[in-house]
C-alpha cells in the first residue's frame, strides 16, 4: 500500500492528461473519465497544490459515477488526503468505502496504514510536547535555584 500512496506522476504524464482535459474544458464539457485521468495525475503529484486540485476534481465525480466509480473516487481520495497528512478525511472517505465494500482489500491496506501513520505522528507529537515539558521544567528548576541562591547572598549580605 504504502508503494500507492507513493507513487509519483512523470512532469510528461501530467502535461499530457491537463492537455486533455483542457482540450473538453474548452469544448464546455468533460467526460468524466478524463476528469478522472487527471484528477489521478494531479493526486500522483509532488505538489501539494496539484493534489488539492485532484481533491476537487474528484469530490465533483462523486455524485455522478457509478457505484463500481465512487469506488475508484473515494479510494483515490483517500490517498490524496493521506499524501496532505489530512488523516481524519482520508478516514472518512476509506470507511465510507469500507462501508460499501467491507472486504475490499486494498481499502483496509489503505485504512490499516492510515491508523498506523497516526498513531506514530501521535506519538511522535506527544514526544515533541513532552520534551518541550521537560525543557521548562529545567528552566523552571533553574530559576528556582538562582532565586534561592540570589536570596541567600541578600541575606548573607544583610
Amino acid at each position: 500500500m504504502e508503494a500507492v500512496v507513493s507513487e509519483v506522476v512523470t512532469p510528461e504524464d501530467l502535461e499530457k492528461f491537463e492537455k486533455k482535459y483542457k482540450a473538453e474544458l474548452s469544448k464546455g464539457s468533460v467526460s468524466k473519465d478524463i476528469q478522472f485521468e487527471y484528477a489521478w495525475c494531479l493526486i500522483r503529484s509532488k505538489q501539494s497544490e496539484d493534489i488539492k486540485k485532484g481533491i476537487v476534481l474528484l469530490d465533483e465525480l462523486i455524485h455522478k459515477g457509478t457505484k463500481d466509480d465512487q469506488r475508484d473516487y473515494l479510494f483515490y481520495l483517500a490517498v490524496a488526503n493521506y499524501k496532505l497528512k489530512e488523516y481524519e478525511r482520508a478516514l472518512k472517505y476509506i470507511r465510507n468505502l469500507l462501508r460499501n465494500e467491507p472486504g475490499n482489500s486494498q481499502a483496509l491496506d489503505l485504512d490499516k496504514l492510515i491508523n498506523k501513520t497516526m498513531k506514530k505522528d501521535g506519538l511522535v507529537g506527544m514526544a515533541i510536547v513532552g520534551g518541550i515539558g521537560l525543557g521548562l521544567a529545567g528552566l523552571v528548576g533553574l530559576a528556582g535555584l538562582a532565586g534561592l541562591i540570589g536570596l541567600a547572598v541578600a541575606k548573607k549580605s544583610a
